[in-house]
């Protein structure tokens, strides 16, 4: 069995509150999430072993995120789990189109940080990456990780409700940016850290930095954008029903790594194979696997039978 892919950041428990569709018996649904644990599960689910670095309690929402993750497969690192700690939580509000705003109940402090031998690829993102103390710990991780044979992927998932401020936010992911190979964000992220400024010119700048290899860019409905060195592709999103977008995003980053792991684009190689239509192949599988998360309840990513049976191999 092949070493399992690292991944570093917040599980925590989403109430989903608003809307008829949010609740069960009259009362809020809660369901486990936090973006990490989220792609956590999605590799897991896509067949790739998986090792997620995190922090919640053995209360009643902590329960539910154990027996979630460990009944998907997807390993904890020693620490993750600790008698005594209170879980986070993040209220989901949902619009009428399913659309969600977060608001977190959040402590992030991650336990101690290594990589085993083999490991093909680190991801972190989200509140774990700028909320403190864990913020450090995990840029300092990723400093350790300059020489090392391993990917480095990165979803910086902006929370303007965590990190107001979006100059001194822009200044925390320009710094892991450059510290990782490839750069997943949303359009809502770049109009949050750079406002009036394109997808294009964000991706630009970023692949800038000498170890950034490539910067993906989802666009909601519309699709996805990658530029990489070697030029720049475009894919369409399939038309679906929605029925919420809780964890598309998520979905869509375990797909993109999936998909790269499948390619032999990970590990030491570090994308250096990576060709427009290879990236454009792995971001139209990453594209997929998200609208099928959006057409059911919560951050629900899809196996890989679910996302062959829908849209073929």
């Amino acid at each position: 069995m092949s070493a399992p892919t690292l991944v570093i950041g917040e599980a925590l428990v989403d109430i989903v509150s608003t809307g008829a569709k949010a609740t069960r018996n009259g009362k809020p649904k809660t369901t486990p999430g936090g973006s990490p644990a989220n792609v956590a599960v999605g590799l897991a689910r896509l067949g790739v072993p998986t090792q997620l670095v995190t922090r919640f309690g053995t209360d009643p929402y902590g329960d539910q995120l154990g027996a979630h993750l460990f009944g998907n497969g997807v390993q904890l690192s020693p620490g993750s789990v600790e008698p005594g700690f209170r879980t986070s939580t993040a209220t989901a509000t949902l619009d009428a189109a399913g659309v969600a705003s977060y608001e977190f109940d959040i402590t992030w402090e991650p336990p101690s940080l290594s990589l085993s031998r083999g490991c093909p690829a680190v991801h972190t993102g989200s509140i774990a990456t700028v909320l403190e103390p864990g913020a450090t710990a995990i840029r300092e991780f990723l400093k350790s990780l300059a020489d090392q044979p391993v990917t480095v992927t990165l979803d910086p998932n902006a929370r303007p409700t965590i990190t107001p401020d979006p100059v001194a936010t822009w200044a925390a992911v320009r710094e892991l940016a450059a510290l990782s190979d490839l750069v997943k964000l949303s359009d809502e992220d770049c109009e949050f850290l750079q406002p009036g400024q394109s997808p294009e010119s964000i991706a630009v700048e970023l692949l800038s930095a000498p170890r950034t290899q490539c910067v993906v860019i989802t666009r909601g409905g519309e699709g996805a954008l990658g530029i990489s060195r070697n030029g720049r592709i475009d894919v369409t999103a399939p038309k679906i029903e929605v029925v919420d977008t809780v964890g598309a995003g998520d979905s869509f980053m375990a797909a993109l790594i999936a998909g790269l792991n499948a390619q032999g684009l990970l590990g030491e190689t570090r994308l250096a194979g990576l060709t427009s239509q290879s990236l454009e192949s792995v971001v139209d599988y990453a594209v997929k696997a998200a609208a099928i998360t959006c057409t059911r309840h919560g951050a629900d990513p899809p196996t890989a039978a679910e996302h062959t049976a829908t849209w073929g191999a």
